[in-house]
């Protein structure tokens, strides 16, 4: 059997805790058919919409009532994690149970070390929080707050997006994944922290959560990368009357699309170049992005964008 990352985008995971709640019991339902099957499964989130309501909200709250601090972004992400992994692990745990498996789910709170001369810092591009109009985008811009237009959808916040370069936990992880768990990890992307010394301290930014996955699936010699998003096939000229989704890629034509700008920073091109980073790193790896609601089909090859090595077509 196959050892299996899937990173579940925060954009599908719905815009309330309530609604969240109940896509989750969806989703859970193709991830335990996979366990049912036999293969290893170790799960990531994103939580781009989440992190930003909770950062905003603290912030709210502190300026409204002086007695109340304010609030890191790591902290917030922390946050996230928790609360998003809750929902998860208990889906999954209920799911399971449904089926008379006995397999434990557990949410491990996991922080990921980037590099503080990270070019990202100077250019902030990763979307965060709710939607606005463009109205509301300017009023933002001029308050210090940088915003992006994202994929047609509305204006959001964007902060700085570092590549991960190591999961502190992911020895912990592979010791939990050997036992038999199910794990939920790099929630949000991880908490972005830097080494000094023995000390890790946090770091104002958002991590990609494509980015991470990638990264700990690697570290993890998983067989399969699964991203799945709001949409059910990754697109070129994408909202245009001359849409195209895509269902088998390779590593060129990826490629060759980045170059022409095809896929906007922050959403679809970091899934893109986490896919492409992750089949070439070792032979015989593939990855595939596709909907959450489509991510059964997704996963047994009747719908999703595969992206595959050039040899591999």
């Amino acid at each position: 059997m196959s050892k299996i990352m899937i990173a579940l985008g925060g954009n599908a995971l719905g815009n309330s805790p309530k609604e969240q709640l109940e896509l989750l019991k969806e989703a859970a339902k193709p991830i335990v058919d996979l366990i049912e099957q036999g293969h290893d499964v170790v799960i990531a989130h994103g939580n781009g919409p989440q992190v930003g309501m909770i950062n905003m909200a603290l912030e709210l709250a502190s300026k409204e009532n002086p007695s109340i601090p304010s609030v890191p972004m790591t902290e917030c992400i922390a946050m996230s994690q928790g609360y998003i992994g809750y929902h998860l692990q208990n889906a999954i745990r209920e799911e399971l149970l449904n089926r008379q498996i006995n397999k434990n789910v557990v949410s491990l709170v996991t922080q990921v070390i980037v590099d503080k001369n990270d070019p990202a810092f100077e250019n902030p591009t990763k979307p965060i929080g709710i939607f606005y109009s463009e109205k509301e985008a300017k009023q933002m811009q001029e308050n210090g707050i940088p915003m992006v237009e994202d994929s047609g959808r509305g204006y959001r916040q964007v902060i700085a997006s570092p590549t991960p370069l190591k999961i502190v936990e992911a020895d912990s992880v592979r010791a939990l994944m050997n036992q038999g768990y199910v794990v939920v990890t790099v929630g949000g992307g991880g908490i972005p922290v830097m080494e000094e010394g023995d000390a890790i301290t946090g770091v104002k930014a958002v991590i990609d959560k494509d980015s991470a996955s990638e990264k700990i699936a690697d570290e993890l010699d998983m067989d399969y990368l699964f991203i799945l998003t709001a949409v059910e096939k990754v697109a070129i000229n994408f909202g245009k009357p001359n849409q195209q989704e895509l269902d088998v890629i390779t590593v060129d034509e990826a490629n060759a699309w980045i170059e022409e700008g095809q896929f906007p920073p922050g959403s679809m091109l970091p899934k893109v170049q986490s896919a492409i980073r992750f089949v070439q790193s070792k032979k015989g790896r593939k990855a595939v992005i596709s909907s959450l609601e489509k991510a059964k089909d997704a996963i047994i090859g009747k719908t999703g964008t595969t992206i595959v090595t050039n040899n591999q077509q």
